[in-house]
């Protein structure tokens, strides 16, 4: 199947998991996780209408970037048309990654420390609009998963938000494999119920509203446990 195809089956797949779960299609996003796919694969999901993309190789990611955006301008000129697309850094973040993603980005779902937000901060030019962030929870524990603690999430959220040039959105989570749909409904009920009760402190400039979590394979349990935007990479572009 394409690009184009296995986009309509996903789009479909998420609108029927909104359904059986009560809620709206508009109120979850699709990212489009392009790691190890080429620029190619990103032109034909832009061409069938995918805007955001998410990339967990900082290196990778800015080069694509910057192909898409020579791609984007010649599309332009030729026919005046000149998609805006979304950049979303999704991958661990070391200390030493922070001023490409904090210069090219415009979103980075992982960040677990407050030295690393810090240096996003600082490093995020002035000319550019607020780095959008989510905080990564280590949700269930896993003992090779990052991300901060549930217990600490509220402590390093304040933090966060009162740095300039970020803007706290919301959490993002990566658990453990689940066995079942009530398994993984279960981990993904216990981040929106700490993204409930972080909103519920009244700490933040701007609301919460970004629940980053599903993936490919528990996508419907995600959808069904409140989150606003899947990452989806497999169900797109294929195996890696």
């Amino acid at each position: 199947m394409s690009i184009t195809s296995q986009l309509d089956a996903l789009r479909k797949r998420i609108d029927k998991a909104c359904t059986q779960a009560g809620r709206s299609p508009a109120s979850v996003t699709l990212l489009a996780v392009s790691k190890t796919f080429g620029a190619d694969a990103v032109i034909e999901a832009v061409q069938a209408g995918q805007r955001a993309f998410g990339e967990n190789y900082v290196q990778e990611g800015v080069e694509k970037i910057a192909a898409l955006r020579a791609w984007s301008q010649a599309q332009n000129q030729a026919a005046g048309l000149s998609p805006a697309l979304q950049w979303h850094c999704i991958g661990p973040l070391q200390s030493n990654k922070t001023r490409p993603v904090a210069e090219h980005f415009d979103w980075v779902h992982s960040v677990d420390r407050l030295k690393i937000a810090q240096r996003l901060s600082e490093q995020r030019p002035a000319h550019l609009p607020p780095l959008q962030v989510c905080l990564q929870v280590n949700i269930d524990g896993g003992a090779n998963k990052a991300g901060v603690a549930p217990a600490q999430a509220l402590a390093l959220a304040q933090e966060v938000a009162a740095l300039p040039r970020l803007v706290l959105r919301g959490l993002m989570t990566i658990p453990e494999p689940a066995p079942d749909f009530e398994t993984a409904l279960a981990v993904h009920r216990r981040t929106r119920a700490l993204f409930d009760a972080l909103q519920a402190s009244h700490a933040w400039p701007v609301p919460l509203d970004t629940l980053s979590m599903g993936m490919s394979a528990d996508l419907e349990a995600a959808v069904a446990g409140g989150s606003t935007l899947v990452r989806v990479g497999t169900a797109i572009f294929g195996g890696r």
